[in-house]
């Protein structure tokens, strides 16, 4: 890394960059012993470990939750070592566009033009500042040492300096400082208040019915979510669940489990690595529940279909529940990689993965008494588990993803027999995506009824008018999932 070009802050920060040496004696020189070149100074691997991630998913589009256990076990981090650069790294990418306007005020040049790698060690930097009880002096200090051992004492000098700058105000106060004010514009005010791209807030004000609730969903999508398990069925119940891992059964699923802040590394848990449970959040467990206990009629062929099945969570629920109905289940997957991670989740289980297009499965039609959709989307309502992706998605992507998912729930129609039901998915709020493509479908498809979706999900509040649901990080403490169950009627 090389300082970019600038004026005040490097020249304000030269005597800031220097790191306090311990006092000695007056007059003492050097200590008995040591000779040489001073010894390198130290740098906190945790937050090496958060600016490497910050660097991967930058450099090499990676999804974090991919390349931290990794960059974990590289540095050897465990318990609260793992723990602060998890926090660090993930809080960092969920900020980004927040960290970014107040980085852009404290610089007298475009971010753009600033280089990538110190600017990576700047969002670090800033939000230890701003959204962590680091002190200080410990956010500034230890990333100046981060950009010192890197890059050399010029670029550590322009970092100390922006980041003094920075610490000038808390994040309250920079929001009232940059932000739209909040009567005349509430979306652009809620959307750099909690960090998310301006269309994405204005999108799920769409979906909310107007701006009431906009800060406080946003906020919830913006925290840190607590890990839910799902509790594989037959093999383990809930209680048993949350007795071995010390989490506490889900308010609403009855296969769920909520795991305590601190619990540790998911993978590590004798449940997790012995496969009686798997990591899925407690909104997607409440829609495949809601479909395989969605009321059908006519004879039942016994057979179960899951359209879109990769990586493999909701094909482990619903084929623990074939398994105990005495029913098979067929899983499908476009990706063969995708389709082999569902194959190792499934095992044991009564379920045939299928490596194809959902669109064109070869695939009986009018076979299937429950078909499942959980079509691919912009992911808009899983973004608290995914801290990158807020920042990759695109408004343009809606349309396309809009496009097969309308594709998708067309072929599932099909697949599903005459009283069998049908359940549209999506992990997004934004309605182009969850009644506009159901809408768009039910207008070629006379003979399909709607269901009243909030009766098969006993138990959940606020579920809003019906017939469809719309789950929300704020109301429920799911990802924000929306569900349609639909029953073919010829």
């Amino acid at each position: 890394m090389t300082a970019p070009r600038r004026g005040n802050p490097r020249r304000d920060g030269r005597d800031g960059a220097r790191r306090a040496r311990p006092a000695g004696p007056r007059g003492a020189g050097p200590p008995r012993g040591r000779s040489g070149p001073p010894r390198p100074p130290e740098v906190d691997p945790a937050r090496q470990a958060a600016l490497e991630l910050l660097t991967a998913v930058r450099v090499r589009d990676a999804y974090a939750n991919l390349a931290l256990p990794a960059i974990l076990r590289r540095h050897r981090l465990s318990g609260r070592d793992a723990g602060l650069a998890t926090e660090l790294g993930y809080g960092t990418l969920r900020a980004t566009g927040l960290l970014d306007a107040v980085l852009g005020a404290c610089i007298d040049r475009p971010l753009a033009k600033v280089e990538l790698a110190l600017l990576d060690a700047l969002r670090l930097g800033a939000y230890q500042l701003l959204r962590t009880r680091v002190p200080k002096h410990a956010a500034v200090d230890t990333t100046v040492e981060l950009v010192r051992v890197e890059a050399g004492s010029r670029s550590a000098g322009f970092v100390n300096a922006v980041l003094r700058r920075v610490g000038e105000l808390d994040e309250r106060a920079w929001v009232a400082k940059l932000a739209p004010d909040a009567a005349e514009d509430p979306v652009g005010h809620a959307a750099m208040a909690h960090s998310h791209p301006r269309w994405i807030a204005q999108s799920f004000a769409d979906a909310l019915g107007g701006t009431a609730e906009l800060d406080e969903a946003l906020a919830a999508d913006d925290a840190r979510p607590v890990v839910h398990l799902l509790a594989r069925p037959g093999d383990i119940t809930a209680a048993e669940l949350a007795l071995v891992t010390g989490g506490t059964e889900a308010p609403y699923s009855r296969f769920g489990v909520h795991l305590e802040p601190g619990s540790g590394e998911v993978g590590e848990l004798d449940a997790v690595s012995e496969g009686l449970a798997v990591v899925q959040d407690e909104g997607s467990q409440l829609v495949a529940l809601a479909l395989a206990d969605a009321p059908t009629e006519g004879e039942p062929t016994g057979r179960w279909l899951d359209l879109c099945a990769g990586p493999g969570g909701k094909a482990v629920l619903l084929g623990g529940l074939a398994a105990m109905d005495g029913v098979e289940l067929d899983a499908v997957e476009s990706a063969e990689h995708r389709a082999e991670m569902v194959r190792r989740a499934v095992d044991g289980l009564p379920v045939t993965v299928h490596t194809a297009d959902g669109r064109e499965a070869p695939l009986p039609d009018a076979a299937y008494d429950r078909v499942l959709v959980d079509a691919p989307c912009t992911g808009l309502g899983a973004l608290r588990r995914r801290p990158e992706a807020r920042w990759r998605r695109r408004p343009d992507d809606v349309s396309d993803l809009a496009r097969l998912q309308r594709e998708l729930l067309t072929a599932a129609l099909r697949h599903v027999r005459p009283g069998g039901v049908v359940a549209y998915v999506t992990c997004s709020p934004h309605l182009t995506e969850t009644v506009g493509v159901l809408s768009g479908v039910l207008r070629k498809h006379p003979g399909v009824q709607r269901l009243d979706a909030r009766e098969l999900l006993p138990g959940v509040p606020g579920l809003g008018e019906g017939p469809t649901v719309q789950l929300w990080p704020h109301r429920h403490g799911t990802d924000a999932m929306f569900l349609a169950l639909l029953r073919r009627t010829a």
